[in-house]
């Protein structure tokens, strides 16, 4: 007899993100910050990249010195060591590395004395401010990036909740030459349902240039699997507005 009632067993599409090219906000540097712990982690986080349809991942460690005292040496030379270790294994994707600098007295340090930045590629630059609240000269602070030649790319914007009553205030981030890069697990409430309103509405507002995973570990894999089938992602993916790929 021909089994007529048997269920049919639901095909699962895997998560296709390789419309994005490139993933511009990562910590897979071992050891170095709050991201991989271990080289056996980011190898772990990598593969995962290349299974979501990745080419290449620019990973950015923190630069936050008080927590996280790195260099531009750590960073390249911890770079160098998983790309050796991807190439042992046989992983062939492109990876680089820039950095996440938060904005304290040692960034503005830092540009004071006109130390070179690493960058994303050419001249632009990933910075982030606190969650909690806003440091009072930050637009200056951004300004003197802008004067000495590099274009801010904003990490999360969404997350600088107390932000949300003046919303104007990213409009004039993006008129005065700056970039926004959007968190994707922001889209599904993973930093909270605040965050999630604020990100839905930059989206609206087309006010994104790039998307970014903010990898962590391997819980962030299954978020950006998740996110890859969102309409707002698709919106995204249609604006033609993102640069990714550009990097």
């Amino acid at each position: 007899m021909w089994p007529f009632n048997k269920k049919k067993e639901a095909i699962i599409e895997p998560a296709d993100l390789s419309w994005l090219g490139t993933d511009m906000h990562s910590h897979l540097i071992p050891g170095i910050d709050d991201g991989s712990p271990d080289m056996a982690t980011s190898i772990e986080l990598v593969r995962g990249f290349q299974a979501l349809g990745y080419r290449k991942v620019i990973t950015t460690p923190h630069i936050l010195w008080e927590m996280y005292p790195n260099t531009p040496d750590i960073i390249r030379t911890g770079v160098a060591a998983l790309r050796a270790e991807m190439a042992a294994q046989g992983i062939q994707m492109e990876i680089g590395a820039a950095a996440e600098y938060f904005i304290d007295e040692h960034f503005v340090e830092e540009l004071a004395q006109k130390r070179p930045l690493l960058t994303l590629k050419d001249n632009l630059v990933l910075v982030e401010i606190s969650t909690v609240t806003a440091p009072f000269d930050f637009k200056e602070v951004l300004f003197e990036l802008q004067l000495q030649d590099y274009v801010p790319v904003i990490a999360h914007p969404e997350r600088y909740i107390y932000l949300k009553d003046n919303k104007a205030i990213f409009t004039e981030l993006k008129d005065s030459g700056c970039l926004l890069q959007l968190n994707m697990g922001s889209l599904l409430g993973h930093y909270g349902a605040s965050v999630q309103g604020l990100a839905e509405y930059l989206v609206r507002e087309e006010l994104y240039d790039f998307v970014g995973s903010d990898l962590h570990h391997s819980r962030h894999l299954d978020l950006m699997s998740r996110a890859a089938g969102l309409p707002l992602l698709a919106r995204l993916k249609a604006s033609g507005q993102l640069k990714n790929a550009t990097l």
